[in-house]
């Protein structure tokens, strides 16, 4: 009786945080502050919006992935090693 409980209780809290997780894909919101896009300095798991071969935010599978970008202050790409404010090929 106890396992039954403990699976039903396991199985609906994955169902539930499946669901929550699913609500918050899609690209990153932009920032309050003057931004840019920059490219190729993204850590796996870190881009802010879709690359070429991912949908969305967070899904980038490698680290400095050359479309792969993140929001930076304005002026701040150029000065990052790596950094390009257009996408890599």
């Amino acid at each position: 009786m106890i396992n039954t409980r403990t699976l039903i209780g396991s199985a609906l809290a994955a169902a539930t945080s499946l669901a929550a997780s699913g609500a918050f894909a899609g690209p990153a919101a932009q920032p309050d502050f003057s931004f840019e896009k920059c490219y190729g300095v993204v850590k796996a798991g870190q881009n802010d919006c879709q690359t070429a071969t991912h949908s969305c935010a967070g899904t980038s599978t490698a680290d400095n992935q050359g479309d792969a970008w993140i929001y930076v202050p304005a002026g701040t790409c150029g000065k990052i090693s790596g950094g390009s404010n257009e996408p890599k090929a």
